[in-house]
């Protein structure tokens, strides 16, 4: 029987045209390689509708690696660098046959090296590249080849961990081109998860690696022979950030910059001593990020408010939210949209996340003085249109903030409070007089960042207990809506969420509102007259990004159960 070639099997199950055929046919010509290749690289089919049908036509086993569980002990017989090497992965052994996937099956000669090197008769499945890739990094660690090379050069783990108590060698290995390598995998690995932070944390018997990926945190599966190699890997990183290597007492802060492929990337790496060794933080900010009002998330009503105050000639407004809400990507988003040849626009950061264009930036320095509200007053003389101050901390900075928006300026800052009417009080409590707080005050935005429904796995939910409650939606409405959430795919790391929008609360002053101000008037109270007079809460803007399919009830409630 003649086998039917795998063009005309992709054709008759409907996953590409007879055109997407011959277009892959043409490109296959140019660059050579098998017409699935092809097909996957111009994306005319998805690697998982090809492989199925590639299995049939060859009769092999399509393996899909996220459906198994692999044994240890299986793990165990196949050196991680080998794996490596020739992009395969171990998946079950009886008695003297052990079955693994690989992309090519019909390579006979990886074939005979694998069963020579493991002593195993080889039974070839299929299985997809980025599988293989991604199961070597969740059995094996991210760099695991590169830690056994590291162990096979001194012979055994014991000698490692001996010869690094001698601050000499530690020094020698951090410019080793193991350890480089491995510190750049720690890296590569973190920016395509799409990491904001790489935690890298020392235990007594263990050092974990963790990445905080739309806001939460997962620990990235790493070798535990990694903890021999714990003091050079600091080194590695302290060299790069241009630290004191030799200092491992005291903190330490410094900044790298790398780049991969075409994008740069700005880390700033934090240094803490443990009684284990020393705790090491990198954020990752992206020197290409682009700072638009369209981009945030707001809905249109409130971009077109957003646009308006930040017209204004004078006046203060302010961002607030936790650490980690995306303050500073709003305030520059609005500097960004009000940037022109015909303003003088200064900043005064701690630290300074990204670099603006035709904008002056000053970071504060504690060390020699250089405080908020000193780079403030110095501002003053370099004639400014506008003015962002990183972040309102204290009375003196308040209150000098507060009199240089009175005096003509429009000045932008952040505070740390709950809710956009929790800022009123929170200047108030600093020792700010009301008369000033009213006055000047032109709005809060308050936000938080909620994770974004995977597009790639997003799927209708029946039903969800508690909802009317938790969002004050009568029985009526919600029946009229329909809710979303990810159900988890190989895109989104099974977590059924990928991106990251930001939800708002806009709190515009009013006369009414100014007034309950000079009164001292309760939050709770303020936040009742702004409601009445047209604000939506963080739930109510959380609301309906959830009618928009874009977020899920369980998220909105997650960043704002505390208001």
């Amino acid at each position: 029987m003649v086998k039917k070639l795998i063009g005309q099997m992709l054709i008759e199950r409907g996953h590409i045209t007879a055109d997407q055929l011959e277009e892959g046919l043409s490109e296959q010509k140019k660059r050579g390689g098998y017409i699935g290749e092809t097909l996957i690289a111009l994306g005319l089919i998805d690697p998982y509708a090809f492989y199925p049908v590639l299995s049939a036509q060859l009769g092999i086993e399509f393996i899909r690696f996220k459906e198994l569980s692999i044994p240890a002990e299986i793990i165990k017989k196949v050196p991680a660098k080998f794996a490596s090497h020739y992009k395969f992965m171990p998946v079950r052994i009886d008695g003297e046959l052990l079955t693994i996937g690989v992309t090519d099956p019909l390579d006979i000669q990886t074939m005979d090296d694998i069963r020579l090197v493991l002593g195993y008769e080889i039974k070839p499945g299929l299985a997809s590249e980025v599988d293989i890739i991604d199961s070597i990094k969740k059995y094996y660690g991210i760099g695991a080849e590169t830690i056994e090379g590291m162990i096979s050069k001194t012979g055994s783990e014991d000698k490692v961990s001996t010869n690094l108590q001698k601050t000499q060698n530690i020094d020698e290995m951090a410019e080793d081109a193991s350890i480089i390598k491995f510190v750049n995998q720690i890296l590569l690995q973190a920016y395509k998860d799409h990491a904001t932070d790489i935690h890298i944390e020392p235990y007594e018997d263990e050092v974990k690696v963790r990445y905080r990926v739309d806001g939460i945190l997962y620990e990235a599966a790493i070798p535990p022979t990694i903890k021999h190699f714990q003091s050079a890997i600091v080194s590695r990183i302290k060299i790069m950030s241009d630290m004191n290597i030799a200092e491992r007492r005291l903190p330490q802060d410094g900044r790298i910059k790398v780049k991969i492929g075409t994008e740069e990337l700005d880390l700033r790496v934090s240094v803490l001593p443990t009684p284990h060794g020393e705790s090491v933080d990198i954020r990752i900010l992206s020197t290409a990020m682009l700072y638009s009002l369209e981009n945030l998330g707001l809905l249109e009503e409130d971009r077109k408010l957003i646009g308006q105050l930040i017209q204004k000639p004078h006046g203060i407004i302010f961002v607030t939210g936790p650490t980690g809400s995306g303050k500073t990507t709003t305030l520059y988003a609005c500097l960004n949209r009000i940037n022109s040849k015909e303003k003088k626009i200064l900043t005064i950061e701690d630290p300074i996340e990204y670099q603006l264009k035709g904008i002056t930036q000053m970071q504060v320095q504690p060390k020699i003085g250089l405080s908020f509200a000193l780079g403030l007053r110095s501002m003053l003389r370099h004639d400014p249109d506008i003015m962002m101050v990183g972040e309102v901390r204290d009375y003196e900075t308040a209150q000098i903030a507060i009199r240089v928006s009175l005096t003509g300026h429009l000045v932008f800052s952040t505070l740390h409070t709950n809710d956009a009417p929790g800022g009123v009080t929170r200047l108030l409590d600093m020792g700010v007089e009301p008369y000033l707080v009213s006055s000047s005050l032109e709005c809060f935005i308050a936000q938080r960042l909620v994770r974004l429904i995977c597009s790639k796995c997003r799927e209708k939910v029946r039903s969800y207990p508690g909802l009317a409650k938790e969002f004050g939606i009568t029985p009526a409405e919600l029946k009229n809506v329909v809710l979303y959430k990810g159900k988890g795919c190989q895109e989104c790391k099974f977590t059924g969420y990928k991106g990251r929008t930001a939800i708002y609360e806009i709190l515009v002053m009013s006369e009414a509102l100014r007034e309950m101000v000079l009164k001292r008037i309760s939050a709770d109270m303020i936040k009742e007259k702004a409601i009445s007079l047209g604000m939506r809460t963080l739930r109510d803007d959380g609301w309906i990004k959830i009618k928009k399919g874009l977020t899920t009830p369980d998220e909105v409630l997650r960043v704002t159960e505390e208001i």
